[in-house]
């Protein structure tokens, strides 16, 4: 009965767990420009949540990671454009991943893959890309994808 089960359609948030929350927004704030949607503070006075916000979705993260550094579990973060990854993110310390794709570990053993929306069939709604202040192209490939799924 597939009918009646809820049907995935779409991530709201990922959350990262990092050893401290001013640390990791300057180290993603090197890498990325962002807007911090907001913070939430601990008992100690100092936050221990921060959101990043990207348009409908948001990253959050997290004060304390407790596991060794990721293998093969990562997220794909879509960026306007990744020319400048690889240079940004090894300045600010991140440790690259070799293989076919551009992965790299944050300093927490976070494994981010950095895509190009110009590349994938992810879209954005119009008004989400308005209000980020965006106005991106898809790549003759990705459009055929989303083509082929019946969604342009």
């Amino acid at each position: 009965m597939a009918s009646l089960k809820p049907r995935i359609v779409g991530i709201n948030h990922i959350a990262l767990e990092v050893g401290d929350i001013e640390e990791a927004l300057h180290f993603y704030g090197h890498i990325f420009s962002f807007e911090l949607r907001g913070t939430h503070e601990g008992k100690n006075g100092r936050p221990d949540m921060a959101f990043i916000d990207m348009g409908d979705q948001f990253l959050a993260l997290t004060k304390g990671r407790h596991q060794p550094p990721d293998r093969d579990r990562h997220f794909g973060l879509v960026v306007d454009d990744r020319s400048r990854i690889r240079e940004l993110a090894l300045q600010a310390g991140a440790k690259f991943i070799e293989g076919p794709f551009l992965d790299f570990l944050d300093p927490w053993g976070n494994r981010i893959e950095v895509l190009e929306y110009s590349e994938l069939q992810f879209t954005k709604a119009p008004g989400v890309l308005q209000g980020m202040g965006l106005r991106l192209d898809k790549s003759d490939a990705a459009l055929k994808e989303l083509r082929d799924k019946g969604l342009v």
